[in-house]
Order: C-alpha cells, then sequence, then structure tokens
C-alpha cells in the first residue's frame, strides 16, 4: 500500500508516467495499473493535495487485495473446503504430511507452499506454533556428549590406488564444546566404537549420558521411550557406565552441538589439506582438536575457548576412565549351516552338529569368536585371521573342530597316527610292527596307508589281518598293496616262519617265502585277466 500510495502522490503533483517509473523504479505498465482507477473516477493531476491517510483510504476500496492477501490466493477457495480437516491436523503433524494427505486422499491439486500460505494467514497461531524452537536448557558441565558423523570429503588412497570417502567421528561436549575429531573409512561397529575408546582417551574421562545418531552401529530399533541399543554399542555403554540416550529421529536440534560444527571441522581441518594414510590423518585430527578447534573463539562460550573452559570447568566432573580397556567386539546373528560351520565376518567357524539350522548371536573381537545359543555358550574358537598369524591353523579362512561332527561322520578324519598306532595294538603285534614301519619315516605322507591296512579288517577281521600284517614282514614288503593282495589271495593261512637268513630252507611255502610276492602278483594278474575277458563279453 505505500508502494502504490507513493505512485499516485507523484502522479498527483504532475508528473508523468515516464518520470514516476524512472524515479521509482516501476515498469511503466505499473504505474498506468495503480493511476487508472484514480482517473476512472475524475481525478487529474494537480488537483488539490490529499493527506496521506485519505490517500490510504482511497488504495483500499480500488485495491483491496493489497489489504486482503486471501483475495490474492486463486487456490484458496479448494483449500478453505479443507479447512476444519486442516485446523485439526496441523497441531498434530507437520504441513507436508496433511499437503501429502489431502493430496492422495482428497486429490486436492495445489502446491505445498499455497498451504503454507493459506495456513499462515488462516490458522496463524498454529502456523507459529510449529514454527516455535524450545531451547534447550544449559547442560551441567560433565552430563553429556553428543556424538555424530559427518562427511569430509574424497581422498586418495595411495595404498589402494583409488578414491576413497571419509567420514568424521564429532564428539562435542554440551557444556564446554570441547571437540574430538577422528576420521574413518568405514561405519562400522569397530570403527563407532573404537571411536569411543579413543574420543573418552582423549577428553581423559566419561560423561554420563551420550546422545548418538539413529545409525544401525549405535542404534537397532529407533524409538522414543524404549529404543533397542546396538549390543556391541550396549556393551561399551556398560563397560563405560554411560547413558546412551539416543537423539529423536529426523530431530537434529536434540543434537545441535554436534551438528553446527561439522562445516567449521569441513572447512578447516579438512579441505585443502593432503595426507598419505589414514593414520596421518587421525593423528592430525587429534593435533586439530586440541590445538585448533580447542582454541577458537567459541560464540556461545562467549568468545572463550572450549579447551580453557574444559580444563577449568568440566574435566574433573568427568567420570575416570576403566581400569581395565574395553575389548572391541562386534555382534552377529548368523545361521549354521549343513556343513555345521557359521560366518562370522569373512571366517568360517564350526559349531556342535546339534545346532544345524539354528541362529546363533556370535560374538567377534580381534582374538576370539564366541557363539550363543539363548544366552548360553556353546562354542568358542580363536579367530581365524589370529590363527593364521600365530601358525595355529585358520587356513582359508575355515576354523574346523572335527569333534563338532557326529562321531559316524568324522570317523576317517579322525584317524591320526595315535589313533592308528591305537588300533594296530588293539589288532596284534604284527599289525603293531607293521604300522610302526610305514608311521615311522614320514607319518603324514604314510598315514592313509596306514588307515588303509586298518581298514582291512572291516573286511576280514582282525585275525586274519594280524597273520597277513606278520607274512608280510616275514617276506620282507610292509605295505598296504602286500597285505591286501595277501588277504585276497588267502595266504594269510599259511604259516610262514621267519628267516634268519635268506630263505634259510624254511620252505613255508612251495616255491619259498621269497617268492610270495611273485605269488600274489600271479593271482592279481590272473584276477585282472578275468575281468577284462568279462568286460570283453559283454562288449561282444
Amino acid at each position: 500500500m505505500i508502494d502504490v500510495t507513493e505512485i499516485l502522490v507523484h502522479w498527483h503533483a504532475g508528473r508523468s508516467q515516464a518520470q514516476i517509473a524512472d524515479s521509482l523504479g516501476v515498469d511503466r505498465k505499473t504505474v498506468r495499473k495503480y493511476t487508472a482507477p484514480a482517473i476512472a473516477a475524475g481525478m487529474v493531476p494537480g488537483g488539490a493535495a490529499l493527506a496521506e491517510m485519505q490517500w490510504v483510504e482511497l488504495v483500499r476500496g480500488w485495491f483491496p487485495e493489497l489489504v486482503d492477501t486471501r483475495l490474492r490466493q486463486s487456490s484458496w477457495p479448494a483449500i478453505a473446503v479443507f479447512h476444519d480437516t486442516i485446523a485439526a491436523l496441523v497441531a498434530e503433524v507437520t504441513v507436508s504430511t496433511i499437503h501429502q494427505r489431502l493430496r492422495d486422499e482428497h486429490a486436492l491439486a495445489v502446491s505445498l507452499s499455497s498451504l503454507r500460505r493459506y495456513i499462515a494467514v488462516n490458522l496463524p497461531e498454529q502456523s507459529l506454533a510449529e514454527q516455535v524452537t524450545v531451547l534447550r536448557p544449559d547442560v551441567p558441565p560433565g552430563e553429556e556428549a553428543q556424538v555424530d558423523y559427518g562427511m569430509l570429503g574424497m581422498w586418495w588412497d595411495p595404498t589402494r590406488q583409488a578414491r576413497r570417502r571419509v567420514w568424521a567421528f564429532v564428539m562435542v561436549l554440551a557444556a564446554s564444546r570441547h571437540m574430538f575429531v577422528r576420521p574413518v573409512l568405514v561405519m562400522d561397529q569397530q570403527a563407532w566404537n573404537a571411536a569411543h575408546v579413543a574420543a573418552f582417551a582423549f577428553f581423559g574421562g566419561v560423561p554420563a549420558r551420550v546422545v548418538p545418531d539413529n545409525l544401525k552401529t549405535g542404534v537397532v530399533k529407533p524409538d522414543l521411550y524404549d529404543p533397542k541399543i546396538n549390543r556391541a554399542y550396549a556393551e561399551l555403554g556398560a563397560h563405560y557406565g554411560l547413558l546412551i540416550d539416543p537423539a529423536r529421529v529426523f530431530k537434529p536440534k536434540d543434537k545441535a552441538r554436534v551438528e553446527r560444527p561439522m562445516p567449521y571441522v569441513r572447512d578447516s581441518f579438512w579441505r585443502g589439506r593432503e595426507f598419505s594414510s589414514l593414520a596421518q590423518m587421525q593423528t592430525d585430527a587429534l593435533r586439530w582438536s586440541s590445538d585448533v578447534a580447542g582454541q577458537r573463539a567459541c560464540r556461545p562460550l562467549g568468545g572463550a575457548a572450549p579447551g580453557a573452559v574444559f580444563a577449568a570447568t568440566e574435566q574433573h566432573l568427568l567420570a575416570a576412565l576403566p581400569v581395565r580397556e574395553f575389548e572391541l567386539a562386534s555382534w552377529s546373528r548368523p545361521k549354521v549351516g549343513p556343513d555345521i560351520h557359521v560366518k562370522v565376518g569373512k571366517a568360517l567357524y564350526s559349531v556342535p552338529w546339534q545346532h544345524i539350522g539354528v541362529h546363533l548371536d556370535a560374538r567377534a573381537t580381534d582374538r576370539t569368536v564366541e557363539l550363543f545359543r539363548e544366552g548360553v555358550l556353546v562354542k568358542t574358537h580363536i579367530t581365524a585371521t589370529a590363527a593364521a598369524a600365530s601358525g595355529l591353523g585358520g587356513r582359508q579362512g575355515r576354523m574346523t573342530d572335527y569333534g563338532d561332527y557326529p562321531p559316524e561322520k568324522i570317523a576317517f578324519h579322525m584317524r591320526t597316527p595315535t589313533w592308528c598306532r591305537q588300533r594296530a595294538a588293539e589288532i596284534g603285534p604284527g599289525a603293531v610292527a607293521l604300522i610302526g614301519e610305514l608311521l615311522e619315516v614320514n607319518a603324514l605322507f604314510r598315514l592313509r596307508a596306514a588307515q588303509g591296512v586298518l581298514g582291512l579288517a572291516d573286511k576280514h577281521t582282525p585275525v586274519r589281518l594280524e597273520d597277513a600284517c606278520a607274512l608280510a614282514l616275514a617276506v620282507g614288503d610292509p605295505s598296504y598293496r602286500t597285505v591286501k593282495g595277501i588277504l585276497t589271495a588267502g595266504t594269510d593261512r599259511v604259516s610262514v616262519p621267519v628267516r634268519a637268513s635268506g630263505d634259510g630252507g624254511a620252505a613255508a611255502h612251495l616255491r619259498g617265502p621269497a617268492n610270495l610276492l611273485t605269488l600274489i602278483s600271479d593271482h592279481d594278474s590272473q584276477r585282472d585277466e578275468a575281468g577284462d575277458e568279462a568286460v570283453t563279453g559283454v562288449a561282444s
């Protein structure tokens, strides 16, 4: 109205439309639009002067839309149909939600901006209430720390020869605004908990409460009254004796003291700097947190340095660090497969076969993997990485305890050299001597042969195997092939005395003990020829 009144005053004073447009910085068509009602009313330039309030009253009559903004909104009549619905919802949900519901459920085709203007004019109290920000009370020193991740930027990793995204873990003490920053390349459970441990060490103590965001490494299921905290994160809270109090979902103002410094961290610490490694990056961030961010003039503190305020008012109120270091662990819930293994991280670990098909809780640290079923520990392994580093196993990322298999399924794999000697002792002295010779030079290389010899007892009885072993020793060829040939030919039933030298004249067989191998070989050749003839006959 003031602008229109000014145009009319200039026009009534006798100035041309071109002069008014140049003087007031408006278009000539605008001048014509607002002088037209005066001309239609019979007014002419140079007439009797009018007071300002007289011009205001004339403008109110000529241009009522300047006074009542509702007259300028062509879409408001369509919105007004749902006035009662909007009035009922505006105190419960956001204007964006109201717009979405009216659009989807009632086919209201208006813009979100039009709806906001309608509410601002027609429901002013509700509109203002939505904009109100409740200031949080001052947090007592030592009571609260706020944590969050913020993106720093892209970094060229010389080790991988690739560009990688770098994030900053930031913890801010709410009272002193003292800040800890730790760059990370991954945002998993290990990195999240490790950053907390490093932050508490940086501050030299533990606040009473920590306010994180609702990311999965911290909060499994967000809820205003009963959030479900990630199990590994809950262990950290129990170890340090602090309360984990997540912020509400989509409420960044709940942790505004860590949200606001993020652009400052990016600008002051990250931009324009070169880093050769993640370790250097984290070391520089630690120095920057104390020497730069800790010494800055902080406006909420009246220009005081956060580091100085922390040292004077908050450091001595933090809880002491625990004597025992926190063991970083990650939890997962793998399922036991038919091969009785579960996957934890990138490795496989065996569990007793009775748990096949069951989901177990797996707790993994740098050294051990513990597997629980309904809170009961069922298996513990050294990690495959630690086992491989110490030479204890873990080959190809698998840790297997053969005792976890059913006995009948793993019997062959359990036949170790010790088992072979024990089994031979059960059969007889001949078997003991023969197995001893097989395992004497290289137990692992000849282990399968020893297992094969002992397995012949299942087919030919232990008594015959004992005789066959004694006979094989007598002829000087203690091998699996010889023992099997003796049993197949049935020559184990012929008694062969032990010779002193040569044949010693002890013709235990018609051709003598020295020709035993020839007899076995002939028997095998005859059997093979018979098999070939049978095959030929079938082919014919």
